[in-house]
């Protein structure tokens, strides 16, 4: 049963759980507190036949509990090694959710550096797997913080992860392997089941979070959006959704991943 008591990230938690319903025996990788608790949320929930790891090198039936210290009580399903995640991650078997900075129209996404790469104004992780990852297997974006410096009007500073702006793929390459699946963010979930005169993967919001409208997500993104016919309120955790995030993350750690921790309902006229 859906509860009307519960904070933004276990409303983000469940809505980043979804990237992974109905995709099959595929390595789910979680990147950050909040999508790792959706990974397992989603393989104790929905989806049981996802794969996860203990972010060491097995894999686990019952999700690691943040905190953990030991391997006391785990029950592992199997050797994975970081040898055997690229035999996954090459086959398309992967599925991740992962944290860009910037991410623009076309779905390519930055975690590099802000600015010109040569001179950047500010120094991130640089490229990371994201080129690989990108182009071999399913991917999906969180982006806690949802705005215009995020949601960038033109091309991101540093294209890391493709996307879906074909005259940035060299003639003869494959990009039918590559797929980017949702956007989850604070103010959304969107995907790209759109279509526009120029693009066949437009950017479309397919949920809005409770006390969100249209116009406010619209307002805090550099492109334009579209809007799915059947657009809706994101679903509502349940009680049996929030028993599983409570026994994962005992001490509360996702209370501290968004600013002042708000409550998942939004009161109209709030800040986001």
């Amino acid at each position: 049963m859906a509860t009307t008591e519960f904070s933004l990230a276990e409303l983000l938690i469940c809505a980043c759980a979804d990237v992974w319903r109905e995709e099959g025996e595929v390595l789910a990788t979680g990147i950050g507190i909040i999508p790792r608790l959706a990974q397992g949320l989603a393989k104790l929930s929905h989806s049981p036949e996802l794969m996860i790891t203990d972010g060491e090198a097995y894999l686990t039936e019952e999700p690691v509990t943040l905190g953990a210290r030991n391997h006391d009580g785990r029950s592992y399903a199997g050797w994975m090694p970081y040898s055997r995640v690229f035999d996954a991650l090459w086959r398309g078997r992967r599925h991740a959710l992962v944290g860009p900075v910037q991410v623009d129209r076309w779905g390519q996404a930055n975690i590099a550096c802000i600015g010109d790469y040569a001179r950047p104004k500010r120094q991130l992780l640089g490229l990371r797997g994201f080129p690989g990852n990108s182009i071999n297997h399913a991917n999906s974006f969180f982006v806690p913080n949802h705005s215009r410096r995020a949601f960038v009007e033109g091309e991101v500073d540093v294209v890391c992860s493709v996307g879906y702006r074909k005259d940035r793929w060299p003639e003869g390459v494959r990009s039918d392997l590559m797929r980017i699946h949702r956007i989850v963010t604070n103010l959304c979930v969107m995907d790209f089941g759109g279509r526009s005169a120029d693009s066949e993967h437009a950017i479309r919001v397919i949920s809005l979070h409770p006390g969100v409208s249209f116009d406010e997500v619209q307002a805090a993104t550099g492109f334009e959006l579209q809007r799915a016919d059947d657009i809706a309120e994101t679903a509502h955790p349940t009680e049996a959704q929030l028993e599983i995030i409570r026994r994962l993350d005992p001490k509360d750690l996702r209370a501290r991943q968004l600013k002042d921790n708000p409550p998942g309902i939004r009161v109209a006229g709030s800040a986001a």
